[in-house]
């Protein structure tokens, strides 16, 4: 264990001006980074002969704080409202201006912590009570929660977030929500009767150092307090009797700790070991008379330790084997970066003036304040010289026709005062103000006969790459028409749902044969996982599969992706936020790739099966058999690393799902072609400088992957990984030549022993990010489809562009080509030509099995036996092909929908409301059942839930609890299973509104295997669809949802309508009745009346109420006067007396009439209410 001795300190600041507040030391160069109390940070390069490097100016007060990366210097000054991050050149990256949720106050910045492990976040605290997560690489705000006190420490433990605050208190948050953690307590306790002066984490250790209370006094507090994460609970604390000021946690040394007091006392400790003389240290330094410790900093490998006086100077103690000994770099390695110069701005070009250069030559500064946009009299000419451009006059306000709405007045502009200056001439839009706003509910009008359906035509895109936004009507996206964008049998999907960006990898997924036949088989078996992306991305398949051509929505993938990557890594999250606040699409789609491979990966090895590739079988290397999913895309090579000066070499077996393109032999004339770039990055050769295990020295190593042609894989997953333009220009068409091969690669491997034999690929699909100036961009899918390919000539290529729910049928040129920067590769599939025969996929399984609709599934704890209503199917009664049977649902809101208010009062819809299943009844169909349901579960959910809707779905607090609810509470998946093998079996659904249904459940059924009563009942002549309940009066003579709505009701009264309209249809009168059912319909305003005791009611207070003359009598006798409301008999259709007039045909109490007086429906009334 190395032992520190002083060296010679530096003296170089004067302490009146540049006095030292804050010290860090450089991971990977020899530097040391100084805080000063003017605001600069300063580097001292070199330990052997220090020198000045470049300066940063914080703008700020006194440094307090300095963070070293790799690439980085990330420093924040006490008082500043902001927090900054800069190159090592001196070039600002980012900073990040804090804004409080309060206007008023001028919060500032108290700290923050160093970058998370697991997502790139920095957590920062300010004065306001909050805590903040920011992107440590844009400086762009992610989110904020609240804080009991302020917080001045802040730092990472492996699965915490610690902070340590004024009031003394350490507290633990969660790392990926700054929440309180759901640990037993979210504070370990105080550890300082005062502040807080120092926070360290290592491993699952917290050591903090702060101020105590003496006679009334702040005082360095002599106990270093220690907490065990693990237990959330507080250890023995460490003694300190000379006052612990700051505390820093020795490198390598998992329990050590670096404690100094302000005079100078360092104390190197062993928490573990405090007793032992050679695992404890003890320093004084030799500070100047009246000076004090400033700041305290060591180096990542513990080679130096740095402290900081109030004179100016830095005293560092040093780990090397002897005391003079300081050529050993402040890093403390051998193979340190060298210093890095500061960033110089190119001078500006000298420009040769004469009397014909132009002014526009000379750049203008930029400004934030508006400029002027017409000269005043005062200011420049008159208005003869006719340069003088005044406002327009004011208009007179009895000339303007107001309408009001919420207090704000409205008119157009007359016609006297329209003029050019008053016009601006836009192109054709839609009715939403949007191009390309089609609508079915506009089919056959002229307005929208040369409305423009993408983006602007002057784009250099081409027409399928544009992005086309989804418009909603006062119809609901239901309204959009979809089918304008897509002419071909293959299915797009929608795009106003959170984490739709994954769209474009989901198509390349579907349309990759052995994926989909995977996916799909696994939806087949029992899988237990709540969250499982692979039977989400089964069901997706399904439903693209069935849909031949018609858009789709993959709401339920989307949303297993946010619940899953929330707690792997919050940038694959769609928040919502604005697209210039989030990850580039083609950074995210491609850290998502790798996700959710592995994740697919993970979640196939439950598959009951040997394998899926012909021949492969376990081997030594890898004694147990990959997932089925590993089989398909992974690929397992032998990497070797060497050493050049020993020739000490070690071996790994190492595997991977998705390759990296590398393209470090891109000067090079030779190898820049899309196979030599393919070779390059899977036979990865690359030398690197490490220490080796051989000869104990830090030497040149040699690394590479030894890949044998028989694990290649079926699959070839590659990230395109083109972040610069250099690399970009590769990808772009040069003359007639593409960068990507219409024929075949080969790849041969480069195993030991026999010939290794070339393994044939061709690009099967592609992902790209496109966009134009000043537009966002977004992701397209570019695929070869195999169906197509079997279909011929019916299409001029088999490539198609599925650009969200646009799909569009393309050349190859088009589609392998990048003709511009607008076209950014992000993912490649190759696929092996011989796929077809190295794979056995018949031992997939391929059918559900139906024994789970005989199976109560529900997973209530507290289930009351009166609220069960279904009855399980047996084995015999099974459904076959053709089967009859009634669904209804039921939904709850899942996220209130997102619309702006326009000037005019309109109203904008942005996003839909979220709708989630809560509650589906499948009702046998068959009369002689007595229409009982088989299924009737409620829907257990994990999400919050913004609205019950108990008026419309019947849905209350605690049905969808586990613990509270008293139905049968099902997951949803299982459900999405029951649906599913209904649909596989050829189930005939009938139910009313089943295609929103249907779409909110994100399911595909068939058209010939649905039956809705809302397209039965329907004259398209009229123009309007009939609600349930209105026909279940009409046709039915029965009232329902006169509470709240029951499914199983819904279900059983859409069941007698079918019925009623087969008896009908029978009889010949189904045309008659239906002209008749839409005349009372408009006679009753589509509204079901009040039943007749709500009328006998009204019209008995009608009489009550005799004239004004009554109430002013009353008045005079001192009785209440209290006004009582009219009953308005114009209120309903028919006579004076409140009831509506026999329809003919109909006579008496029929259909579309009221009970007439002295019937025995209303004797009741009249008898026991006086009449």
């Amino acid at each position: 264990m190395p032992t520190y001795t002083p060296v010679s300190p530096i003296h170089t600041y004067s302490a009146a001006n540049n006095g030292i507040s804050a010290l860090a030391f450089d991971p990977v160069a020899d530097t040391l980074w100084t805080g000063l109390v003017n605001g600069t940070v300063v580097a001292r390069h070199s330990a052997a002969h220090p020198f000045r490097g470049i300066t940063i100016n914080v703008k700020a007060g006194a440094v307090s704080k300095i963070s070293a990366g790799e690439n980085h210097i990330r420093a924040l000054g006490a008082g500043s409202p902001g927090l900054g991050s800069w190159t090592k050149g001196g070039a600002n990256e980012w900073f990040y201006h804090h804004s409080s949720t309060d206007a008023t106050s001028n919060a500032t910045i108290t700290a923050f912590s160093p970058e998370s492990n697991s997502a790139r976040q920095l957590a920062i605290a300010s004065t306001a009570l909050e805590l903040m997560f920011i992107d440590s690489m844009t400086g762009v705000y992610v989110r904020r929660v609240n804080t009991p006190s302020m917080i001045n420490h802040l730092s990472f433990s492996h699965s915490l977030l610690v902070s340590g605050s004024l009031d003394g208190y350490v507290r633990v948050h969660d790392s990926r929500t700054g929440m309180k953690s759901d640990r037993n307590s979210s504070a370990l306790g105080r550890a300082h009767q005062g502040s807080i002066h120092g926070l360290q984490c290592s491993g699952n250790y917290v050591f903090t150092v702060g101020f105590g209370i003496r006679h009334s006094h702040t005082v360095p507090d002599n106990f270093v307090k220690v907490f065990d994460l693990r237990a959330m609970r507080a250890l023995p604390p460490v003694p300190f009797s000379d006052g612990a000021a700051y505390i820093n946690v020795v490198p390598r040394r998992s329990s050590s700790i670096c404690v100094t007091s302000n005079t100078g006392i360092v104390q190197i400790l062993d928490v573990n070991n405090l007793n032992s003389p050679e695992a404890n240290e003890f320093h004084a330094l030799d500070l100047p008379s009246a000076a004090h410790i400033t700041a305290t900093a060591i180096s990542p490998t513990g080679a130096y330790i740095a402290f900081s006086d109030a004179h100016g100077s830095i005293h560092l103690l040093s780990a090397a084997a002897e005391a003079t000994d300081v050529t050993l770099p402040f890093n403390g390695t051998t193979d340190s970066q060298p210093p890095t110069l500061p960033h110089e701005q190119e001078p500006p070009e000298e420009i040769e003036w004469t009397d014909s250069t132009p002014l526009n030559s000379i750049g203008l500064p930029y400004y934030k304040e508006p400029l002027l946009s017409s000269w005043s009299e005062v200011l420049g000419p008159r208005k003869s010289t006719g340069t003088y451009f005044p406002p327009p006059a004011r208009i007179p306000f009895q000339r303007l026709s107001l309408r009001y709405s919420e207090n704000i007045g409205y008119s157009s502009l007359p016609k006297e005062f329209k003029g050019t200056r008053n016009v601006t001439i836009l192109p054709n839009k839609g009715r939403n103000g949007k191009q390309g706003a089609r609508f079915r509910s506009d089919k056959g009008k002229d307005s929208l006969a040369n409305v423009a359906s993408f983006d602007s035509l002057t784009d250099e895109i081409p027409k399928e790459y544009r992005h086309v936004e989804i418009e909603y009507s006062k119809f609901g996206v239901e309204d959009f028409d979809f089918d304008y964008y897509n002419k071909t049998p293959y299915s797009g999907l929608e795009t106003h749902i959170f984490n739709s960006y994954t769209n474009s990898l989901v198509q390349v997924l579907h349309h990759c044969s052995p994926v989909t036949r995977l996916a799909t088989s696994h939806i087949a078996i029992d899988c237990r996982v709540e969250r499982c992306l692979l039977c989400e991305l089964g069901f997706v398949s399904r439903m693209l599969e069935d849909s031949k051509g018609r858009n789709c929505q993959s709401s339920n993938f989307c949303k297993t992706v946010g619940l899953i990557a929330e707690g792997v890594d919050n940038s694959l999250v769609d928040y919502g936020r604005e697209p210039h606040l989030v990850t580039k699409p083609v950074d995210r789609i491609q850290a998502f790739h790798r996700f959710l491979i592995d994740q697919l990966a993970e979640r196939a090895n439950i598959f009951p099966v040997p394998s899926i590739r012909i021949g492969r079988s376990a081997s030594f290397a890898q004694p147990t058999l990959a997932s089925p999913m590993s089989q398909l895309i992974g690929l397992t090579w032998t990497e070797t690393k060497s050493c050049t000066s020993c020739k000490f070499f070690q071996e790994q077996v190492k595997d991977s799902h998705v390759f990296n393109l590398s393209y470090l032999g891109v000067r090079e004339k030779e190898g820049r072609d899309f196979e030599s770039i393919v070779k390059s990055s899977l036979f990865k050769h690359i030398t690197h400088k490490a220490s080796c295990q051989g000869c104990r020295h830090t030497t040149n190593h040699v690394t590479h992957r030894t890949i044998a042609s028989k694990n290649l894989p079926p699959v070839l997953a590659l990230n395109a990984s083109c972040h610069s333009e250099e690399h970009l220009k590769l990808w772009i068409n040069t003359g007639k030549s593409r960068f990507l091969p219409a024929g075949n690669i080969q790849i041969r491997g480069n195993g030991v022993g026999a010939d290794e034999a070339a393994v044939e690929y061709r690009v099967r699909a592609l992902v790209v990010q496109t966009a134009g100036k000043h537009k966002h961009p977004h992701l397209s899918a570019i695929i070869r489809v195999s169906d197509a390919e079997k279909r011929g000539a019916e299409f001029k290529s088999p490539w198609f562009v599925f650009n969200d729910f646009v799909v569009t049928n393309v050349t190859e040129d088009d589609a392998l080509g990048f003709s511009g920067s607008w076209k950014v590769p992000a993912i490649v599939y190759l696929e092996r030509v011989d796929i077809d025969s190295m794979l056995n996929l018949s031992c997939l399984p391929q059918q559900m099995n139906p024994a789970i609709l005989c199976r109560d599934t529900s997973i209530s704890q507290n289930r009351m036996p009166s609220m069960i209503k279904q009855r399980l199917l047996t084995y015999d009664k099974l459904p076959k092909p053709g089967t009859k049977i009634a669904i209804d649902s039921e939904f709850v809101a899942m996220q209130q929908e997102d619309s702006e208010h326009r000037s005019d009062g309109s109203k904008k819809v942005i996003r839909p409301a979220i709708y989630g299943l809560a509650r589906v009844s499948v009702l046998r169909g068959d009369e002689n059942e007595g229409e009982v349901p088989f299924i009737d579960d409620h829907i257990h959910t994990t999400e919050p839930i913004v609205d019950y809707v108990t008026q419309y779905s019947g849905i209350k607090y605690g049905d969808l609890d586990p613990t509270l609810s008293p139905h049968t509470l099902t997951p949803l998946k299982v459900v999405y299973k029951k649906l599913r093998l209904l649909v596989d079996l050829g189930c005939v659904f009938i139910g009313h509104g089943l295609t929103k249904d249907f779409r909110t459940i994100n399911i595909h059924v068939p058209p010939e295997q649905v039956v809705d009563t809302v397209d039965i009942y329907y004259l398209a002549s009229r123009g309007r669809r009939l609600s349930l309940k209105f026909l279940t009066w009409y046709m039915l003579d029965k009232r329902i949802q006169d509470g709240v709505h029951d499914s199983i009701e819904d279900a059983r009264f859409a069941l007698m309508l079918y019925r009623k309209h087969q008896q009908l249809k029978d009889e010949g009168k189904w045309k008659e009745t239906l002209e008749e059912l839409y005349k009372v319909g408009r006679q009753q305003n589509w509204q079901v009346p009040p039943a007749p005791d709500d009328l006998m009611f009204e019209q008995t207070m009608a009489n009550m109420i005799q004239s004004t003359n009554t109430m002013d009598i009353r008045a005079q006798q001192g009785f209440p006067t209290t006004p009582v409301k009219r009953f308005n008999s114009q209120q309903h259709q028919g006579g004076p007396s409140g009831y509506p007039t026999s329809q003919p045909g109909t006579p008496g109490g029929g259909p579309g009439a009221y009970p007439r007086m002295g019937t025995p429906e209303t004797s009741y009334y009249r008898n026991n209410m006086g009449m």
